[in-house]
């Protein structure tokens, strides 16, 4: 018998105010007409670092194997997990210059990656899509309260 996935919508951002800095994460989950927000405060990191985090956070609140597609602003997630992270983890994480810089979080999005079906999306931020410009206001505000949320919207 072939298991049936849920389907879920996913959109993520990561904010740092300066570089390093402080910094937070926004995530937009859709499922069958529900939609859940999360965000969460980092008090040291770096913009690519909460980019990885967002998805990562969003990944990890699924409870059972789903089909998903992530939309996100940031290429160097989309390109790390489209073009690169199968030739990263061949080679034990190590590239040119050493281990991978944020390998930890790389391995991490590798084995969520594996546990769902996953396409990866690059959308263009501060634009016109709805549920980026939320995932930025809630990274954004992350930051500004120094505290995350999780709510549900309806």
């Amino acid at each position: 018998m072939v298991a049936i996935l849920n389907t879920v919508e996913i959109w993520t951002d990561g904010a740092c105010s300066g570089n390093p800095g402080p910094g937070g994460i926004g995530v937009v989950l859709r499922y069958n007409e529900r939609e859940r927000r999360i965000s969460k405060f980092y008090s040291e990191t770096t913009n690519n670092i909460m980019e990885l985090e967002a998805a990562i956070v969003a990944l990890s609140t699924l409870t059972n194997r789903c089909r998903v597609t992530i939309y996100s602003d940031s290429e160097y997630l989309v390109k790390g997990m489209t073009l690169w992270i199968d030739r990263w983890a061949s080679s034990n994480w190590i590239v040119r210059y050493g281990e991978l810089k944020n390998s930890s979080l790389w391995r991490r999005l590798y084995e969520l990656n594996r546990m769902h079906e996953i396409n990866w999306m690059y959308v263009k931020g501060h634009s016109d899509n709805k549920f980026n410009n939320i995932c930025d206001s809630l990274a954004r505000e992350a930051i500004r309260n120094r505290s995350g949320i999780d709510i549900m919207v309806n």
